[in-house]
């Protein structure tokens, strides 16, 4: 499987990042599931991982306190860290029954390991960009594999880049603008760097994982998309629970955010049309004729009298001679008398 062959149908292709927002309630995976499917989500991500694992326990936060009151990352981990292998089988089969793609991402290897059985491809945090160890774990397996590229520099960006096309050829890597601060201002969204990402590495598919604040017209993952994000990645719940304090659901979407962010990007693939000469469209061929204008004798003008500046006047509609060729008819003399707004052709001239 290749990322261009998941874009092809659903572009973008979008992702509904759970996380960890089950609350380690199956029941509410599988209600969260089933809306990101009514949403219109092709896939459905997790985290699975440990708190012993992922950080150590004097570990500091780096989110806003007043969205989640918890200071120590390891504390928030362990939170919410209870499903174990038989709770992410589970929520497969969940995913495979409402007909939406299974993901989650691993955090240490072992959970790599685990998740390599029920996955299609892998999606790694950004956090683990400078994690070769997961990497190289996950590169061995030879799947698909989705990378953030939050709080990266652009050094680090192409030195994982080259490192895996060189070790692992066979890896299809795609590249995912993220900004790794919860929630993102607006003003630090940098989506021109989904530009520079295009830019600098022309083959690989470029996509987009979001933190901002929802915003009623989803500005934000629209204009990703503009700017080339054919993968996009949004913090998802159930619509409940929009909103809520603690975790990711204070800056997540819920289903209704989606449907609104597909039709939207219905819209503009329909407006965009496709990179093309500029031709006359069938829907402008009626305003093509009238809007435009046509020479038109301007008062009345007398037979075998030459055409001054003064006797004519662009009007409309078009169909006639071109104002483009009015220098053409000045000094022409007519072969008949003329009414007031005659329209004239070539053969009105000797």
């Amino acid at each position: 499987m290749k990322f261009k062959q998941l874009i092809k149908n659903s572009n973008p292709y979008l992702i509904a990042e759970v996380g960890v927002n089950h609350e380690n309630n199956i029941n509410l995976a599988e209600k969260i599931i089933k809306q990101a499917k009514l949403g219109g989500a092709d896939a459905v991500k997790f985290q699975t991982y440990k708190a012993e694992t992922i950080a150590a326990k004097k570990s500091p936060y780096y989110w806003d306190l007043k969205k989640v009151n918890i200071k120590s990352q390891y504390t928030l981990f362990k939170k919410y860290d209870k499903f174990g292998e038989n709770e992410y089988i589970k929520l497969k089969k969940i995913c495979d029954h409402f007909k939406i793609e299974f993901l989650s991402t691993p955090f240490d290897l072992e959970s790599a390991i685990f998740l390599n059985k029920i996955v299609k491809f892998f999606k790694i945090a950004s956090a683990d960009l400078t994690n070769l160890m997961l990497l190289d774990c996950v590169c061995k397996f030879k799947k698909p594999v989705l990378l953030s590229t939050g709080a990266s520099n652009q050094k680090e960006i192409s030195f994982i880049q080259n490192y895996i096309s060189k070790k692992y050829p066979k890896v299809d890597l795609a590249l995912m603008h993220c900004i790794l601060s919860y929630p993102t201002k607006y003003k630090d969204a940098h989506l021109e760097i989904i530009t520079v990402l295009k830019k600098k590495f022309k083959k690989r598919i470029i996509g987009y994982s979001d933190h901002t604040m929802p915003d009623e017209s989803s500005v934000v993952l629209l204009n990703a998309y503009q700017k080339g994000a054919r993968i996009i990645e949004k913090h998802f719940t159930l619509d409940k629970l929009k909103g809520k304090k603690n975790n990711d659901h204070f800056h997540a979407m819920d289903y209704n955010d989606f449907i609104k962010l597909r039709n939207n990007i219905t819209i503009l693939n329909s407006i965009n049309g496709s990179e093309q000469k500029r031709k006359i469209l069938r829907s402008e061929k009626k305003s093509r004729i009238n809007a435009r204008r046509s020479l038109y004798a301007q008062g009345k003008i007398e037979k075998s009298k030459k055409i001054l500046d003064k006797n004519i006047i662009a009007k409309r509609p078009g169909g006639g001679i071109s104002p483009l060729h009015y220098k053409k008819i000045i000094g022409k003399k007519l072969r008949k008398n003329v009414k007031n707004e005659h329209k004239f052709s070539w053969k009105d001239f000797y």
